[in-house]
């Protein structure tokens, strides 16, 4: 009998140090922060690690979807009228981007590389070939233009040849020539003045299979924020094209990456090189990405509002002091002082005004935000969507002809769409780490149940066995009388 009720005892006792060693470890959150570092030390750039291997060759396809907007009255246009254009698109390409001329540096904590990108086109992805035409605004003429306006002699003679060539402020190209490059018969006239110049024009020339210069990134090795955080680019560690200290930085990683153990309050900062500045993304809502969970950031409007909403973006107006407004950056410093302007896709998060200067504007969040959905432990990209749009400054200059009465507007070229989800592959290990991180993480609510269970049969086995001493205790006067 002795035996028996210290087992329950036992029993008793033992389920109280669960609950208590269950709570503690809640409290405590040992097993998150044992996780995490395990993770943090997993995720580092160094030869023969999975993140590393990731990084150097993504194994999750990317595709580049380009959009152009078709100008649909050219000639209402030259006389005052507000442009109509008319979305074309899209047209896709696969995207490879491996690293290349892998270097690493300072004992392993940094590494250098370039990252190169080739384009193949997918015609069963695309609404159409390469060979498809579009009327839009001729950048080489208008580059030209602003570059010579106040040169009264040189703006004549250019104008005298573009009238004999037949050249205006709008041409018709295909899709191919736009993106990739031709030849351009104002440019070559001018090269045989300026051999230096180049005869050949085109939004992305010079960009499938080339890289946009070295990186030097942190491997993660020291700290795990560092995690493939750009440490110089070209040599450099921020640019000059901007006229503040602050916008010319080189904040965050290239886009491509992010450092594991990611919090909700977290910002995230990147640098792109087709937009020549650093920019940030914020938390928006938890996701699901092919049943692995993920947070989703989005650049919040700050990021490209205008200096009176946010004043930090006074050194992104040039020349200093000219701001166009909300939801555009003039980009011209960086592209060889062409008039390029960028935005989100239909002006997404401008000004109003942009919107309304063009017919055919049709701002929608869920198909013109960038968004990047991450998991949070790994810092693996889930899925991501980069929307840019190419805009052109259009403007009348009273020493070209070619103008016309063309009223000032920031005129849609073409919108791409980088996009990019997980690849089945990734998503199975994933799943695994997911899923040990659930097992673990959930031992002390494990420990905390086992406890209530066991409290439980300590109650029950105590029940019965006061029971039938009650009830001997009953039976005993009855005998005696």
């Amino acid at each position: 009998m002795l035996l028996k009720s210290c087992c329950i005892y036992s029993v008793g006792v033992f389920s109280i140090l669960l609950l208590i060693l269950g709570i503690s470890l809640v409290l405590s959150d040992v097993f998150p922060h044992f996780v995490q570092s395990m993770v943090k030390k997993e995720v580092v750039l160094k030869n023969g690690t999975e993140a590393f291997d990731a990084w150097e060759n993504p194994p999750a396809p990317i595709y580049m979807q380009f959009y152009f907007f078709n100008l649909t009255n050219p000639l209402e246009v030259l006389d005052g009228d507000r442009p109509a254009v008319v979305e074309i698109g899209p047209y896709t390409y696969r995207e490879y981007r491996p690293m290349e001329q892998v270097d690493f540096q300072d004992n392993g904590t940094k590494v250098a590389a370039v990252n190169t990108k080739t384009y193949i086109f997918q015609p069963n992805m695309s609404r159409g070939p390469e060979s498809d035409l579009i009327r839009t605004v001729n950048i080489p003429a208008l580059t030209v233009m602003e570059k010579f306006k106040d040169s009264y002699i040189e703006a004549n003679l250019i104008s005298s040849y573009m009238k004999a060539t037949d050249e205006g402020l709008f041409t018709t190209r295909t899709v191919g020539e736009l993106l990739w490059g031709y030849e351009d018969s104002l440019l070559k006239a001018l090269s045989t003045l300026k051999p230096d110049l180049d005869d050949v024009f085109g939004l992305f020339y010079k960009s499938n299979a080339s890289n946009d210069g070295q990186y030097v990134f942190f491997t993660g090795q020291k700290n795990y924020k560092d995690f493939a955080r750009v440490d110089t680019w070209n040599g450099e560690s921020s640019v000059n094209w901007w006229t503040s200290d602050e916008c010319n930085m080189i904040n965050g990683t290239n886009g491509a990456s992010f450092h594991p153990v990611i919090t909700k309050n977290e910002t995230l900062y990147m640098f792109s090189s087709d937009l020549c500045r650093s920019l940030y993304a914020l938390y928006e809502e938890d996701v699901t990405v092919k049943g692995i969970p993920g947070y989703r950031f989005v650049p919040p409007s700050e990021v490209f509002a205008n200096l009176t909403v946010n004043p930090a973006n006074a050194g992104f107006c040039v020349p200093a002091g000219n701001c166009l407004g909300s939801g555009v950056l003039n980009v011209s410093a960086c592209k060889q002082g062409a008039p390029i302007i960028m935005s989100s896709p239909h002006f997404y998060q401008a000004d109003e005004k942009f919107v309304q200067d063009v017919f055919g504007m049709k701002p929608k969040k869920e198909q013109h935000e960038t968004t990047i959905d991450i998991n949070p432990l790994t810092g693996i990209i889930l899925q991501a969507a980069k929307r840019l749009q190419v805009n052109a400054y259009v403007e009348k200059i009273p020493t070209f002809s070619q103008t016309g009465n063309v009223r000032t507007v920031v005129f849609p070229v073409v919108y791409l769409n980088e996009s990019v989800i997980i690849d089945d592959m990734s998503v199975k290990k994933l799943r695994v780490i997911v899923t040990e991180q659930n097992v673990v993480v959930n031992i002390p609510f494990i420990l905390i149940g086992l406890g209530i269970i066991l409290g439980g049969v300590f109650m029950f086995l105590m029940c019965r066995q006061k029971t039938p001493e009650s009830t001997a205790a009953e039976r005993q006067p009855l005998l005696s009388s």
